[in-house]
């Protein structure tokens, strides 16, 4: 699903794409680099702020680009200082945007790691049972403006906070591409915004530092594989055998374990990084000792790091967090093997941090008054 705007955002734009457009308003090709500087070193919010180039060419500019698809609707802040944005897109869609901070011992919360987790569709078709971003479906993919442009809005709101080091473009540490959507279900718009956040002359932000989390496409893992640019991989495995992943994740009818776990070690080995398996654990339904043994064997032959991650409650689903004992006896049966295993502490729990919670509420909100 496409939602077709007036004006394409601009910054879905590739150096060679925004020359040859140019080109096409018989503008040069250094041009677009003056463009793209703008956009992503001077974090420009309109065209007249870009003075190095011609009244006509920023009015041409203007009428065939957006400049800002996304708008922010809602900031909020939690007690453990993990922001989510809530954005509107130009067809009133909203996506979530969430920076996840990490403050380090002996510097001030400003200077904390930061961890931008992005959107890459509205809604999702998965329906994998846990989700909150599933539980209306997929509205629609994001183009590779909108998702670059999330960047923009933590960029431009991080600035403001704290000054940039002359070395970063970039006010962060890391992207995780694990918000609204299953990120290698809008592939191709995935893969070009990522190439801009990537490049010299976009966000200039390395791909070891940005992980792509998918459900488990098998094919489009395989593809991810190829690619020359080595970006992380996360899967969100859920289940360390087929009768239980299929409980919560109906993508494991299409794409069994059988199948789904040589992708992964395909990817592993061709880029030569260590792949994440990503694990909530449910109570009743995936935090069983069997499974927690099942998965220690699992990701010790992918050589895999383990991310558990405890429930975070979704209003109108039924599931429940395991008690702490049942986590810690979870998590000490997978380190008796000396995996490299990490039990996510709760992030945002008390501003519905959980992908897809704030949209739906807001959403709900504008129907009860329309």
């Amino acid at each position: 699903m496409k939602f077709t705007p007036a004006r394409p955002p601009i910054h879905g734009e590739t150096l060679d794409s925004l020359a040859a457009r140019l080109a096409e308003a018989g503008e040069p090709a250094y041009r677009a680099r003056q463009v793209l500087e703008w956009l992503y070193k001077k974090r420009a919010t309109s065209w007249e702020q870009m003075t190095n180039l011609s009244r006509p060419l920023r009015g041409w500019l203007a009428d065939t680009f957006d400049l800002e698809p996304s708008a922010l609707v809602l900031n909020r802040q939690s007690e453990d200082v993990t922001d989510k944005l809530l954005l509107e897109l130009r067809d009133r869609s909203l996506i979530e945007t969430v920076i996840i901070r990490a403050p380090q011992e002996g510097v001030g919360l400003d200077h904390s790691r930061k961890t931008i987790c992005i959107s890459t569709q509205v809604g999702c078709a998965m329906g994998c049972r846990f989700c909150a971003s599933g539980l209306a479906g997929l509205k629609r993919d994001l183009s590779a403006g909108e998702i670059v442009h999330q960047l923009i809005q933590v960029c431009r709101r991080e600035d403001a906070r704290t000054p940039r080091a002359h070395a970063e473009l970039a006010s962060f540490d890391n992207i995780v591409v694990m918000g609204m959507g299953e990120p290698l279900h809008n592939y191709d718009s995935l893969l070009r915004a990522l190439t801009i956040v990537n490049a010299e002359w976009g966000l200039g932000f390395g791909a070891r530092r940005i992980t792509i989390s998918t459900s488990g496409l098998v094919p489009q893992i395989r593809r991810l594989a190829e690619e020359p640019i080595g970006f992380r991989l996360a899967l969100s495995l859920h289940g360390a055998t087929n009768a239980v992943r299929e409980q919560i994740m109906p993508v494991n009818r299409r794409w069994p374990l059988e199948e789904l776990l040589p992708a992964v070690r395909l990817f592993s080995e061709k880029h030569g990084r260590m792949v994440t398996l990503e694990f909530i654990l449910i109570e009743g339904i995936n935090d069983s000792l069997d499974q927690a043994a099942k998965l220690r064997e699992l990701a010790a032959d992918l050589h895999a790091h383990v991310n558990l991650i405890p429930y975070n409650a979704v209003e109108g689903l039924p599931w429940k967090r395991p008690s702490l004992t049942r986590q810690q006896k979870f998590l000490d049966l997978l380190l008796e093997r000396g995996l490299s295993v990490t039990l996510r502490r709760e992030k945002g729990h008390d501003i519905n941090a959980a992908c897809g919670q704030l949209r739906l509420q807001t959403e709900k909100k504008r129907e009860a008054s329309a």
